[in-house]
């Protein structure tokens, strides 16, 4: 659907469709605080978080990899025709945005990712993935149903928005890059800002954590070819061993942070792939390793990238091998920091505030995790959050990219409400904003 038939939809639907029950106070401070109280209390309705708990359940018996969720993105569009939310289809080969509100300026949109992981579930129940070797085990299942949750929120009060709530549905956030394939699409062209959010299994459900600044550091990808002579294990002699080198290799690279980084600039260096030989008698002729590396600036970035290349080719020539390193550090396989705007930040925490109370608005500690949302913030102010979904009561909750992870879609309303009042009380804030600007440029006159 192309841009002026949305925006034509959108006017018919607001032009005829029924009056929100939104209190028209919504434009007064007092009403802004009301915004997220009135969102949660809708978004905690029997009747959406049963429907968001099915959408996710769906999702998650159904898993798909990166530019591989043709079914999710199905789902998603049938839901969206539902309640009749004009959309975009296909973006970045299967990614879906969608428009609530004027069709017109500002534009804020609010972003899911949709992809899964190559794992095979280990938890065993109802609702187990039923494709083998794919899993749902970071949450994005939860992020889509979220975003659902909140396009229905918004969709009931679509007359109260001044402008237009974009809805990111994205694919293949999982080193796939998909969020800076949907840029390249134009999908977010004069999008004033965008929030996005993860799910947390070990914070408590109801609160929300983030920080202004860094919060997510940039990831990069190594490659390693380790070549030397292979033999037969039993005369050692008459080969170079490239297992021995590897070993070196890793050993040496782990120098690097611990002897050469600033402690009080955080870095990592981690080798997660080691293939040698397929025989317990045999030395191979080569040895492949690979892994990631991780800073929270890009002068750290590439003083990791270089260190690396010279320790693989140093230390394999000192075994008398030969070393090729490859970098996959641009576009799909580097994620840079994930940087949250200040201004954003005083912003989400009134919100945050207002919906689950200041004392359940707390500062995060950056992570050392990567996220593809900061390809969006390089481009658009940025917000990213974490959203708790541990229950003490109910058991311990497995990190993500475990084969045993496990979703309390309890956290549904917290999310759904997060979002959509993060989007509302923007457009609200802007216009206001914009008004007094207006005002006071006339005033000058």
């Amino acid at each position: 659907m192309g841009f002026f038939k949305w925006v034509s939809l959108i006017f018919i639907l607001n032009l005829f469709g029924p009056r929100s029950a939104f209190s028209d106070s919504s434009s007064t401070s007092n009403g802004l605080s009301e915004i997220p109280k009135r969102f949660l209390q809708y978004a905690k309705k029997p009747e959406l978080f049963d429907w968001m708990v099915g959408i996710r359940r769906k999702i998650h018996e159904n898993p798909e990899l990166g530019f591989e969720e043709f079914e999710t993105s199905k789902l998603i569009r049938a839901e969206l025709d539902k309640m009749g939310i004009p959309y975009n289809y296909p973006v970045a080969v299967t990614g879906v945005i969608g428009f609530i509100g004027t069709g017109g300026a500002p534009f804020v949109a609010i972003r899911a990712d949709m992809d899964a992981l190559a794992m095979q579930e280990m938890v065993e129940w109802e609702h187990k993935s039923r494709i083998p070797g794919k899993m749902h085990a970071c949450g994005h299942d939860a992020h889509v149903a979220m975003l659902l949750g909140a396009a229905k929120i918004l969709q009931e009060h679509r007359e109260e928005l001044k402008g237009t709530v974009i809805l990111v549905f994205q694919p293949a956030e999982e080193g796939g890059g998909g969020a800076m394939k949907v840029i390249d699409a134009g999908a977010l062209e004069n999008v004033n800002a965008i929030f996005g959010l993860h799910v947390a299994p070990n914070l408590p459900v109801g609160e929300a954590h983030s920080r202004a600044g860094p919060i997510g550091a940039g990831s990069g990808f190594f490659e390693a070819v380790i070549s030397g002579k292979g033999g037969h294990a039993a005369i050692p002699q008459h080969s170079v061993d490239p297992v021995l080198a590897a070993s070196n290799v890793i050993v040496s690279l782990q120098h690097i942070v611990s002897r050469e980084a600033d402690p009080l600039d955080p870095q990592v260096v981690t080798v997660a792939r080691f293939q040698g030989g397929g025989a317990f008698n045999v030395i191979p002729d080569s040895v492949t390793i690979g892994g990631t590396f991780r800073a929270f600036s890009k002068e750290s970035f590439m003083r990791l990238r270089h260190r690396i290349k010279e320790v693989i080719t140093g230390q394999a020539a000192v075994q008398r091998c030969n070393a090729t390193v490859n970098f996959f550090t641009e576009e799909k396989n580097f994620f840079p920091p994930t940087v949250n705007n200040k201004g954003l930040h005083e912003y989400f925490l009134d919100v945050a505030g207002d919906m689950l109370g200041t004392h359940r608005v707390k500062d995060l500690k950056p992570l050392m995790g990567s996220e593809d949302f900061a390809f969006y913030q390089e481009v658009i102010p940025g917000y990213f959050f974490l959203l708790g979904m541990e229950n003490g009561t109910r058991g311990r909750l497995e990190s993500s990219h475990s084969p045993y992870f496990r979703i309390n879609e309890d956290a549904f309303p917290y999310g759904a409400a997060l979002h959509a009042s993060l989007a509302a009380r923007y457009l609200l804030e802007f216009q206001q904003e914009v008004s007094v600007s207006d005002r006071n440029y006339h005033d000058e006159l």
